[in-house]
């Protein structure tokens, strides 16, 4: 294989098309071209398909890419490891995947034991669905997942479930909707404006329950996968949405809203997903440890 072809092909694919990418790498975009064609013809595969005016990596792509990104790294990694003076431990590398359900403050605080360590780690975040997620952790291109929902077991994928820890759910918010929101809790969110998780994700299937459960019929203004795209807009005032209890004085003072009320019959859960039955990686037991002791003990007994 040609390294400076997978080059090409990398850079395109991370800047998003032939033009960005001879800006970057300083040759003309029939170059780029052609040198792609070669890597193709070396794999016997397309590795782009043209979808309007722009250029999607097809699966043969996305695999070639995932690979490139890890010879690349590793390229990088070495040249600094090579440069730093004598004496100087290599950081442990911890490759995190972090699934797309899980609040991002909730994984901020996972994340914290690691960074703040004595022992020097580099933390490698990916967030992407489970699915795909479990995929890279079953060719150990992660160390682990970070969950609100355990291995499914319809997935023909090798792993262990390491479960954190739970927290009962609130309902927040703004000032200026708080008006609207009359009456005893869970009563007042009827015909509410309530900015929901995907009905897809664990806490968005747990919602739909508990909202038949007690009868409630809010207005849901919007249905979000992507959790700090819905606290943004709860901020702003667009409805009601939900984070867990575990943060509540965290949620309530860097977003500017109020607790309307908790459910304590409707519960969040955490999960660790490794390949390996026993937390080996000290990164992985770090996180694991911080969690249960510490982030999770309330809620643990």
């Amino acid at each position: 294989m040609n390294y400076k072809h997978l080059q090409y092909f990398w850079t395109v694919a991370r800047m998003g098309g032939v033009v960005k990418a001879s800006e970057h790498l300083h040759v003309t975009p029939q170059t780029i071209s052609g040198q792609i064609q070669l890597l193709e013809d070396h794999f016997g595969r397309p590795l782009f398909q043209k979808k309007g005016r722009k250029l999607e990596l097809t699966e043969t792509g996305q695999l070639a890419f995932s690979y490139a990104q890890d010879i690349f790294n590793l390229g990088a990694e070495l040249d600094q490891v090579v440069r730093q003076p004598r004496g100087v431990a290599r950081p442990i590398e911890l490759r995190v995947g972090l699934a797309d359900a899980v609040p991002k403050l909730v994984a901020c605080r996972l994340l914290e034991p690691v960074l703040h360590s004595k022992q020097r780690f580099k933390v490698v975040c990916r967030e992407w669905k489970l699915d795909s997620l479990l995929a890279e952790l079953a060719v150990h291109r992660l160390d682990l997942v970070l969950s609100d929902t355990p291995l499914p077991p319809t997935l023909s994928v090798q792993g262990f479930n390491h479960r954190l820890g739970g927290s009962t759910v609130g309902f927040y918010a703004t000032p200026a909707l708080l008006p609207k929101i009359k009456g005893g809790f869970p009563a007042c969110l009827d015909d509410v404006p309530l900015l929901i998780p995907g009905t897809e994700s664990a806490l968005g299937v747990k919602l739909l329950q508990w909202l038949g459960k007690h009868k409630l019929k809010p207005q849901v203004v919007g249905e979000f996968d992507d959790g700090a795209l819905l606290q943004a807009l709860g901020q702003h005032g667009h409805g009601v949405f939900m984070a867990p209890m575990v943060l509540d004085e965290e949620v309530r003072r860097q977003y500017g809203v109020h607790l309307v009320g908790e459910a304590q019959d409707l519960i969040e859960e955490f999960y660790v997903i490794t390949v390996d039955r026993r937390l080996t990686h000290p990164g992985v037991a770090a996180i694991a440890q911080a969690a249960r002791e510490g982030l999770f003990a309330a809620w643990n007994r």
